[in-house]
């Protein structure tokens, strides 16, 4: 992991030297913005890179004398089923409509990806469980 956060600060750091210089040759606001955007985003993803690094410490794949063996073991948790995605994936395909064909549907639509994506982030909280300190 510590290779990837400093690939992604190297990128971020490329980045905004190319939008600086391409700004300053007068390049169109659109170029300007979208090399501005990746500049951030690449950022976005090294500060999250090497917060985990901290957080976690050294992972196995960062150790280079290293086995696979040292990498088994469980991934997480992988619902089996679940059909919020496609509710989700509805919603935001309608909501993409409604911008396209009117306002009535855009509202509709994102009161439907709003009930989406609160199954989809709840769908295994226990009901009527409580937090008691």
């Amino acid at each position: 992991m510590k290779s990837s956060y400093r690939l992604f600060l190297g990128l971020s750091i490329f980045y905004g030297i190319l939008c600086f210089v391409y700004w300053l040759i007068g390049g169109e606001p659109l170029g300007v913005t979208a090399l501005a955007l990746s500049t951030g985003f690449a950022a976005i993803i090294a500060f999250y890179l090497w917060f985990n690094h901290r957080r976690l410490g050294t992972l196995p794949s960062d150790n280079e004398e290293g086995e696979i063996s040292d990498l088994a073991g469980e991934l997480g948790f992988f619902s089996p089923h679940s059909w919020w995605p496609l509710v989700v994936a509805l919603g935001a395909c309608a909501t993409g409509l409604g911008l396209v064909l009117g306002w009535w549907l855009t509202v509709i639509a994102l009161g439907a990806l709003f009930v989406g994506v609160i199954g989809f982030s709840l769908e295994y909280e226990k009901p009527g469980a409580s937090v008691e300190h």
